[in-house]
């Protein structure tokens, strides 16, 4: 499976996404790729925020080789699954797609694991470091949910 996470940046919600995925591809040696942009293009060819990459280093996790991209349309080509952070992350992927990309591999990332809920992780930008904790605890469980139900259950490890 080919995994795209998308906020509005790049250098918060969705290298942190990008960067627990990847730890739970390698963990459980899922043949899946995992990679991150954002709908505006703010901050392109940045590394992830500096509270992004501290709380990732909190728990082993090295996202500081990530640079920001923008989301473009051949992305819907070239991922399977395509997860916006955000309501309005969502609503520019279809923007971006001019209603001809494939909206049906774009899905709020929350609904996996709070199916139908339609919740935007928050924005932990303009808050303080204190924000980012929060937002990397909901960051991994969802990536736990996305994991036990697109794996094979025999390639999970316990």
């Amino acid at each position: 499976m080919r995994i795209l996470m998308v906020c509005l940046g790049n250098i918060c919600r969705s290298p942190i996404a990008e960067g627990v995925m990847q730890e739970k591809i390698n963990q459980h040696h899922l043949d899946w790729t995992v990679d991150s942009a954002g709908t505006e293009s703010f901050h392109v060819g940045e590394a992830p925020h500096r509270f992004s990459q501290k709380v990732c280093a909190n728990h082993g996790i090295d996202i500081s080789h990530q640079r920001a991209r923008r989301f473009i349309k051949a992305d819907f080509k070239n991922y399977d699954k395509i997860y916006a952070m955000a309501k309005d992350v969502y609503y520019e992927i279809e923007n971006i797609g001019s209603f001809n990309g494939d909206m049906s591999k774009v899905v709020l990332f929350l609904n996996e694991l709070k199916p139908d809920s339609n919740e935007s992780v928050p924005d932990p930008y303009y808050g303080g470091e204190a924000g980012f904790e929060p937002v990397y605890e909901l960051i991994d469980q969802t990536c736990d949910a996305i994991v036990q139900r697109y794996a094979v259950p025999d390639t999970i490890d316990s």
